[in-house]
């Protein structure tokens, strides 16, 4: 198995972003933290090569976060590859469920997931998401209004929740610790 990647230029900076013929298996921020352990791991688990190139959905996806940036869309179609844990699949399933311009709490989350007592599992497997913006844990806040949790830095996060906020007549109000 190949994993073609390829840079792809946002307003927030440039994303790496890398697809299986199955979909995207991961796409983030460049300057995200450990992002050449995720790759290596993410090569060894799919016992997959990882190559500079074009791919279908490299394109489908570059051309989505170019809509979503230009503020006409808020849903992404792309295909995901998602690798993990059947825990951290339903974690991240879950993520989907936010609502554009909305916000969950962590404890939120996995009252929805039904699973209370994991919330620092689930916080961690939001942590481990290779999904960036097209699996929204950008969406997910401290019960306290704070920003809390995000591995391309929270800087980052906050535009994104401004940027979402803004264009469905929202503000953003966060506690900053």
């Amino acid at each position: 198995m190949i994993i073609f990647v390829k840079y792809i230029q946002t307003p927030l900076g440039p994303m790496y972003g890398g697809a299986s013929d199955e979909g995207i298996c991961f796409i983030e921020f460049i300057d995200r933290v450990n992002l050449e352990e995720e790759l290596a791991r993410l090569s060894k688990e799919l016992n997959a090569s990882i190559e500079h190139g074009e791919h279908p959905h490299l394109s489908k996806l570059e051309r989505e976060l170019n809509e979503y940036f230009d503020k006409k869309r808020r849903d992404f179609t792309v295909p995901l590859h998602l690798t993990g844990t059947t825990f951290q699949k339903a974690v991240w399933r879950s993520l989907l469920e936010i609502p554009f311009g909305k916000t969950w709490t962590y404890k939120q989350q996995a009252i929805h997931l039904g699973q209370l007592p994991a919330i620092r599992a689930i916080a961690a497997s939001n942590g481990q998401n290779k999904h960036a913006i097209l699996i929204p844990c950008h969406r997910v806040i401290g019960s306290n209004g704070s920003l809390t949790g995000y591995a391309a830095g929270l800087s980052k996060k906050e535009w994104l929740l401004k940027f979402e906020m803004d264009k469905v007549g929202q503000t953003l109000e966060l506690v900053f610790e």
